[in-house]
């Protein structure tokens, strides 16, 4: 028996959906935050800063986390990275439960599927811009040595600091310490970037750059996610997400998700 032809469109529609809520059909998100509380002793009591956080985020996703300080975006990057722990709740990025791995097991993961990006770029300062982007390759030992100065020359390049890659850091200007950074971040091709405040140290020129940069490198297949104070940065990537007081108070993606459904589910049947 034929379905109805309302029946037809509401499966058409929620598939759509699906296809919407899993950013571009992606059905296995990098990120995955279940209810995660995080809480503080604060004397003889204790502050709450992440309060039954949950999120999804999707391969090829450019996602901003704003708000306003000392609500909870870093506390939230630093359960993305393994930094730090929940006190209640799951994290698992790129297939791993973060929340449970070891120091040691959190050191290899990290090497191998994430790169951190920094407000204050963390480059070690007796060392070259070169041998800061070789860092992560020594320290997992992922790729040949002989191959460690070739891709991250490459890198520096890249990024545009292929003369300047035997300089230590105080040698170079902020936007070009940043740039090393990013590149160093990517030294083992992870399929994650994390970063907090990237332009937070930056003239508004070169942060400019630096957020091209990031564009670049999502749509040749990264993942990133960024904290920042900049709405006006935020609004350029794919999605924006809105924590105040410990939970997420907005979140662009899931708004056009729902938006969408509303859309398509309220369409005359037959258009």
């Amino acid at each position: 028996m034929r379905e109805p032809f309302a029946l037809v469109i509401f499966r058409t529609n929620v598939a759509t959906l699906a296809a919407m809520s899993n950013a571009n059909g992606h059905s296995t998100p990098v990120v995955c935050v279940r209810d995660v509380y995080k809480r503080f002793p604060a004397g003889e009591s204790e502050v709450t800063i992440l309060k039954g956080v949950s999120l999804d985020i999707y391969p090829g996703e450019f996602v901003a986390i704003v708000g306003p300080s000392g609500n909870g975006k870093s506390t939230l990057l630093n359960m993305i990275t393994g930094i730090d722990h929940p006190s209640e709740g799951q994290v698992i990025v790129t297939g791993q439960s973060v929340h449970t791995m070891s120091e040691n097991e959190l050191a290899v993961w990290r090497g191998a599927h994430l790169g951190i990006i920094f407000q204050f770029f963390q480059l070690l300062p007796a060392l070259s811009l070169l041998k800061n982007v070789m860092l992560p390759m020594d320290l997992v030992n992922q790729r040949p040595r002989r191959e460690r100065a070739e891709r991250a020359m490459a890198l520096l390049g890249m990024v545009g600091l292929a003369d300047q890659a035997h300089k230590l850091p105080s040698q170079v200007s902020g936007g070009q310490q940043q740039r090393a950074a990013i590149a160093r971040a990517l030294a083992n091709d992870p399929p994650l970037l994390v970063a907090d405040e990237p332009t937070g140290n930056l003239d508004s020129t070169t942060a400019e750059e630096v957020f091209q940069l990031f564009l670049r490198l999502v749509a040749g297949g990264k993942t990133m996610v960024m904290v920042t104070h900049s709405r006006s940065l935020a609004a350029r990537g794919s999605r924006v997400i809105e924590i105040r007081d410990g939970r997420i108070a907005s979140d662009s993606g899931r708004e056009a998700v729902e938006s969408g459904q509303l859309a398509l589910l309220s369409s005359p049947v037959g258009q």
